[in-house]
């Protein structure tokens, strides 16, 4: 029996998935941060915690798995794999590849072997591979460098609105009372002082109160998350303009927990307005399979054999990893 390892290793979880060559789920494995550009030590520890996870659940030894496959938050730039091959390396696979965690949404999200996926999960995303294999990404390396959002970043917008309508620069908003009760604060004066004494970050959780509020009509909630949708749609024509895939047909996939978890159409809509002005015929498709899942694909697919057909529906049905 043949055994195929994939990792997903984000910037806020790791997770991985062992699957026999009858699509057959045999150990799974999670844990925290796998981006080496938060922390290298913290990924480390915790992309190997995840996979000795899954290979204790298995009953299974490294020289068991046929191939493992790792799809990792920050593998970038030739300096990401300098310091990636020897973290994995170490882990004691025979037969192992590394790439960026966006091109396991991409194999998730599409049969085709080209296309283009967004990630706006912790941090964002964007790359794309075109028919002759050529691939382009754009963005990843925090705002500093150009990008805009991710959960990162738009729980730092929600908390600044709240201090900008409570100082009077900004409009009121329902984020101030949701705010304030997700962080347990009595008024925004003591929670801007405590913040402020203690330098505290707001934390991811409240970027889920922008989808809350945008809900309920909060102008000043769907104006940052339009924002989030118009950066994304940038993103999206960038990549699509590089590889020359104006005229092609294609799918758009997006990946993380921004856009597939979050309420409403706050940021979608403005996604694909500008993905359809760059190429019209290509397609926006909302990952609802566990991005894991690619890197077992893909994982079986570079040992040379691939998985039929009839198991990679079954690995589709995968949507939560909780679940499995």
């Amino acid at each position: 029996m043949k055994y195929y390892l994939g990792v997903d290793g984000g910037g806020s979880k790791t997770y991985t998935l062992i699957v026999d060559e009858q699509g057959k789920i045999v150990g799974k494995g999670s844990s925290g941060n796998g981006n080496h550009q938060v922390g290298y030590d913290e990924a480390r520890r915790n992309i190997r915690k995840s996979v000795e996870m899954a290979l204790e659940h298995a009953r299974l030894k490294r020289e068991n798995i046929e191939f493992a496959y790792f799809g990792l938050a920050g593998a970038d730039r030739e300096a990401d794999y300098k310091i990636l091959r020897p973290m994995i390396a170490e882990l004691g696979f025979p037969r192992h590849e590394i790439n960026c965690d966006t091109m396991i949404a991409l194999r998730a999200g599409t049969n085709r072997p080209y296309g283009v996926v967004l990630i706006c999960g912790t941090g964002t995303n964007s790359a794309g591979v075109n028919r002759e294999g050529r691939f382009y990404q754009c963005g990843g390396f925090s705002y500093q460098f150009g990008d805009f959002g991710g959960g990162g970043s738009l729980c730092v917008e929600a908390f600044r609105a709240v201090i900008r309508a409570w100082d009077g620069r900004e409009r009121p908003t329902l984020l101030t009372q949701l705010v304030l009760d997700e962080l347990r604060y009595a008024s925004v004066q003591e929670m801007f002082d405590d913040y402020l004494d203690h330098n505290e970050v707001p934390p991811l959780k409240l970027t889920k109160l922008l989808f809350q509020a945008a809900n309920q009509g909060d102008a000043v909630s769907r104006e940052i998350l339009r924002n989030q949708g118009v950066e994304l749609g940038k993103s999206a024509k960038a990549v699509i303009k590089h590889l020359d895939m104006g005229s092609e047909c294609f799918d758009v996939v997006l990946a993380g927990s921004v856009v597939t978890r979050g309420e409403g159409d706050f940021v979608h809509a403005y996604i694909e307005h500008a993905v359809k002005e760059a190429a019209p015929r290509a397609t926006i498709v909302k990952l609802k399979v566990e991005p894991v899942v690619g890197a077992v694909w893909l994982a079986a697919e570079s040992s040379g054999i691939g998985l039929p057909e009839k198991i990679n529906r079954r690995l589709r049905s995968i949507s939560d990893f909780s679940l499995i």
